[in-house]
């Protein structure tokens, strides 16, 4: 059985009973997403491919923000499969740089397969897709859909981002809409645009039937 294979197998038991926003079917769309971009990309697809597949293996926010679990759990794990060790030093790098993390910090690695990687996630972020993973990931934590008078923080640091318990519609302003201006590749830019396109609309829908305008 194929390295692949294998990597998929062990991420569908790991993620099991993982909340629906981060679970096997996620990994699987950004894993294709990575896919679709590679194509337009010189790249090492084996480091795409099994960075995409273990991105989120143990997502920091549901290991008590402890952001090292996932490198470790990958690591252990493609070490388990007798990959090289360079292979699993970048795959291991891209789990700990793609992540979003309030969008205001400095990037310590960059590499085309980080790069590829991270725009498949962030387009799982957005879009028709984006918008049900963020008001179901609000549900788990049991946050206000809207509260006009909680306005959207853009200037939050790392700890801030991940400490917030703001209202749902906040994370569109503090995250997702933010997502199209850092796409790095061209695929990954003209997909971003029609998915954010989307997200104005459905936000323009929601004040309407808030406010009962509509």
């Amino acid at each position: 059985m194929s390295i692949i294979q294998n990597t998929i197998n062990f991420v569908k038991n790991q993620l099991a009973h993982a909340e629906s926003g981060h679970n096997w079917f996620h990994m699987e769309r950004v894993y294709n997403n990575s896919l679709l971009i590679a194509k337009e990309e010189t790249c090492n697809i084996e480091v795409v491919q099994l960075a995409a597949l273990l991105h989120d293996i143990a997502d920091s926010k549901f290991h008590n923000g402890d952001e090292t679990v996932g490198p470790k759990v990958a690591r252990t794990f493609l070490e388990s499969e007798n990959v090289s060790e360079e292979t699993i030093n970048h795959v291991v790098l891209i789990i700990e740089n793609i992540s979003f993390k309030g969008g205001n910090f400095e990037k310590k690695f960059t590499s085309k397969e980080l790069e590829i990687v991270q725009d498949a996630d962030r387009l799982d972020a957005i879009g028709a897709i984006g918008i049900a993973r963020t008001f179901n990931y609000g549900g788990f934590k049991n946050r206000e859909i809207y509260d006009p008078e909680i306005a959207p923080n853009l200037n939050m640091s790392k700890e801030e981002y991940k400490n917030s318990t703001a209202p749902t519609i906040n994370h569109f302003y503090e995250k997702l809409l933010l997502l199209k201006d850092k796409m790095n590749t061209e695929t990954g830019k003209k997909i971003a645009q029609q998915r954010h396109d989307f997200m104005e609309s459905f936000l323009e829908q929601f004040y309407k039937e808030w406010n009962g305008t509509n």
